[in-house]
């Protein structure tokens, strides 16, 4: 039977980094989770550039599990491009997204997969809290609502990247070109028929957690340019304001001028230092499109794959740009 006679109903993508303490037990909830509401399935593991024992791990698993599938990438190219370059690659009529630390449950496959044959083609999972320290929670807030105020698309707090998509759906947005995939606001911006499913998110399995303060900085600068190309009008309409408010201001002045009024050096230090602000966030924001812009005119792929295990000779998604490093 060759591979085009072989059809998966589910395809579970898992990305890695140093999860060696974590991957074989994640491929062995989630088999079970699929195997328990799906006639077939696959499992990607995706791995980032791992140093630890990961990668041998996951050889291990393939020779125990031909369902099991691995794509080796030369290096780690951050939380948007590879595990959406994972997802671009599954060949499943639905595609699952999740982490290998079980801070996404495996068991709401089942709720998934529910949802997906009810008529969704997105459905995500929301997490009902997140545990983080008062500074990390209220700055989530403040992004979260910054968002929903200046957004291209609605915002879903809680959602992580953590659902299912439809064939369609991958299909779709895989054809964007985008250089760094803001994939969980891609899909809500693409439109389709979208379910939540809130969820109490667990405790790490094992291991640390890889997302520190500088990958969680960069990520939220992507996502921001990514999904938030409104904001680059704003200057114009701060300029006019700016503008309006120097008529009364520059009268005020020479009033105090010419009646001998005091002059408050630190207010104006105050304006001057308000105003370089909001300067400089716009000038950042611009920064990061006109990088992204340059990105596309590269045509550079998500990724390049130092190796892939368990895949049928031929299999690649055209459209997810591969680039395969050959030794």
């Amino acid at each position: 039977m060759s591979w085009d006679d072989v059809a998966i109903e589910l395809s579970i993508v898992i990305p890695c980094f140093n999860e060696e303490a974590n991957v074989r037990a994640i491929c062995i909830a989630v088999s079970a989770a699929a195997s328990a509401h799906v006639g077939s399935h696959e499992i990607i593991l995706i791995d980032n550039g791992s140093t630890d024992g990961t990668r041998a791990e996951m050889r291990a698993l393939c020779a125990e599990d031909p369902r099991i599938r691995v794509i080796l990438n030369n290096r780690d190219y951050g939380q948007m491009r590879s595990p959406t370059y994972g997802i671009y690659q599954a060949e499943g009529a639905a595609v699952i997204g999740m982490c290998a630390d079980f801070q996404d449950p495996p068991a709401l496959i089942g709720e998934f997969v529910r949802q997906w044959r009810a008529g969704a083609q997105v459905v995500l999972g929301q997490r009902r809290s997140e545990r983080a320290s008062p500074l990390l929670g209220a700055t989530r807030r403040l992004g979260y609502a910054f968002l929903r105020r200046f957004g291209d698309y609605p915002v879903i707090p809680g959602v992580t990247g953590f659902g299912l998509f439809d064939r369609v759906v991958v299909d779709t947005l895989a054809a964007w070109n985008e250089p760094e995939p803001f994939f969980r606001g891609m899909v809500v911006e693409s439109g389709f028929r979208l379910a939540v499913v809130p969820f109490d998110r667990p405790e790490r399995a094992a291991g640390e957690t890889k997302n520190g303060f500088a990958s969680l900085y960069s990520f939220a600068l992507s996502g921001l340019a990514g999904s938030a190309k409104s904001l680059l009008r704003m200057p114009i309409a701060l300029a006019l304001l700016a503008g309006a408010a120097v008529v009364p201001l520059a009268g005020a002045t020479v009033a105090a001028i010419i009646l001998g009024g005091p002059l408050s050096p630190l207010l104006e230090l105050t304006i001057a230092f308000a105003m370089f602000a909001v300067l400089l966030l716009f000038l950042g924001l611009i920064g990061e499109q006109v990088r992204m812009l340059s990105e596309r005119s590269r045509n550079v792929p998500l990724v390049i794959e130092e190796e892939r295990l368990n895949f049928p000779a031929g299999r690649a998604r055209p459209a997810a740009r591969t680039l395969v490093q050959r030794p």
